[in-house]
């Protein structure tokens, strides 16, 4: 499925994806959602739709381990950040919120406004208006944190079928 794609640039970190000043003071996905990328773009939290696709430069995420972030792009309805490349720590925290980050350098590259782009995780391939370039696969433990949405329900699940019902 093609997904309207939204392009930012090189160095884009965590106090522009979810501001600073909103750290300990929104916590709800709604209003995180709200808040996504307003100094960057205005308009980006009012039309972004379910399903869209982040495309970035390079180093996205840098800046502070907000996990935020990761958090508030989902809860906009980010599918996917595809990057050139990520922070170490963002990359992590977006895995941990059940959003994908794909890098994916030549992908970004071919991208335009308008570009027609989607993905397949298992396969490891992002597609851009036809061409498609490859990607590693995520190891299978990550694919298992992105298909229950996130880390949190992932450990729940697990919980959930030990014997004792996860409780000590």
């Amino acid at each position: 499925m093609a997904r309207k794609v939204w392009i930012f640039g090189d160095d884009i970190n965590t106090d522009v994806i979810f501001p600073g000043k909103y750290t300990y003071t929104v916590w709800e996905p709604a209003e995180m959602a709200a808040h996504v990328m307003e100094d960057v773009n205005p308009d980006f939290a009012g039309q972004v739709q379910q399903g869209d696709i982040v495309v970035a430069g390079r180093n996205f995420g840098c800046g502070s381990s907000r996990e935020q972030a990761a958090f508030a792009l989902k809860y906009a309805g980010v599918a996917a950040v595809i990057a050139r490349s990520f922070a170490r720590i963002f990359f992590r925290n977006a895995i941990n919120a059940g959003l994908p980050a794909i890098e994916q350098p030549d992908a970004v590259a071919s991208v335009r406004p308008d570009s027609e782009v989607s993905f397949d995780l298992y396969a490891g391939v992002v597609v851009v208006d036809g061409t498609e370039y490859r990607f590693a696969p995520f190891p299978k433990e990550v694919m298992a944190i992105l298909e229950k949405g996130g880390l949190v329900e992932y450990v729940r699940e697990q919980l959930s079928d030990c014997p004792s019902g996860g409780q000590a």
